[in-house]
């Protein structure tokens, strides 16, 4: 099992070096990758490239490997203890609670961290508790109920969304609303970095966990006859992927349906074990995001587009697909 974890982490890492390679190189100037490389590694005979790579490519990259990585390993952590295949931040609600209290930290006043951070996190974990007890009946989690509490919910954080940015009338109004669809340009290396050195801890928890995200996902039951202390464990994983989640929503906007593309598509080529498929999620996602970044900025003649809309345009149909397929 380790060397099989290692070898696939070695395939996705590569995969997803060679994607953010892509996406530094992609802009309005003509360079292909191969000049972008060179300024990297030579910043002294390129030193106009090299400045727009670090300091503007470089971080909006990083950002999406983040935020890739982390709604993906949350789609994990939501369809694993929860039992729904359906389940991801996003259609639960759990970004839209993020992103309520992230408007509301901008509004403030707050800085990016720790100010609106807190205020994101503190809205996801409102939105959960009030999912779990919509959904939660005579036993643990029913699908078709959580699914419905989780679409009200989003729902509902969407139209309380647009209260809050209705009744914001200064110049913040039209940051807010290109950030709420998926915005990686606002931030520089130093912000990506520190967001960096806080998930670490967390993607590193969760994998520690992973065991258990295998006992879990077979049923309470199991997991209990194994010894596991289900609810520590599921109160850490929730905490612990909201905390993720609305730091990342704190920082890009709404990211939809990343949770549940990516997940399905690990799970159908490397199976159920999560040991495995949380690496794997991580890397894939990070790459994932990448591409659809790049797909946001080049797609239009003019400008680009916010990248929630790519991530939407691939992932909704998916979502139908799958709900489809899950009531047959």
């Amino acid at each position: 099992m380790i060397k099989r974890i290692a070898l696939i982490s070695i395939i996705l890492t590569a995969v997803l070096l060679l994607t953010m390679l892509l996406g530094i190189s992609v802009g309005s100037s003509d360079r292909n990758m191969m000049h972008t490389l060179n300024a990297i590694i030579h910043p002294e005979r390129e030193p106009v490239l090299s400045a727009i790579v670090y300091k503007i490519r470089f971080p909006r990259v990083l950002l999406a490997v983040i935020a890739g990585a982390v709604l993906s390993l949350g789609g994990v952590v939501f369809q694993s203890i929860l039992r729904n295949p359906l389940a991801e931040p996003y259609i639960l609600g759990i970004s839209g609670g993020a992103a309520i209290g992230a408007i509301l930290g901008i509004i403030m006043g707050f800085a990016r961290f720790p100010g609106v951070g807190f205020t994101a996190f503190a809205g996801s974990i409102l939105s959960l508790i009030l999912i779990l007890y919509l959904s939660s009946g005579q036993t643990l989690f029913q699908k078709d109920r959580l699914l419905l509490s989780g679409v009200m919910v989003n729902a509902f954080c969407s139209a309380v969304i647009m209260f809050l940015v209705s009744i914001t009338r200064d110049a913040r109004l039209h940051n807010i609303m290109f950030w709420l669809m998926g915005d990686f340009s606002a931030i520089n290396t130093v912000q990506a970095s520190l967001l960096l050195v806080m998930l670490i801890p967390c993607f590193i928890l969760i994998f520690f966990l992973s065991h258990t995200l295998n006992l879990l996902s077979m049923g309470k039951e199991s997991a209990q006859s194994a010894g596991i202390q289900t609810r520590v464990i599921v109160l850490v994983q929730l905490v612990t992927t909201s905390f993720m989640v609305s730091l990342v929503v704190g920082y890009c906007g709404l990211l939809g349906f990343v949770g549940l593309v990516v997940p399905h598509l690990m799970r159908i080529r490397l199976g159920p074990d999560h040991r495995v498929l949380i690496p794997a999620c991580i890397l894939g996602g990070g790459s994932y995001m990448v591409l659809c970044d790049i797909l946001a900025r080049t797609l239009p003649e003019q400008g680009e587009m916010p990248t929630g809309v790519i991530t939407a345009l691939i992932g909704a149909p998916l979502f139908i697909y799958f709900l489809k397929r899950a009531k047959s």
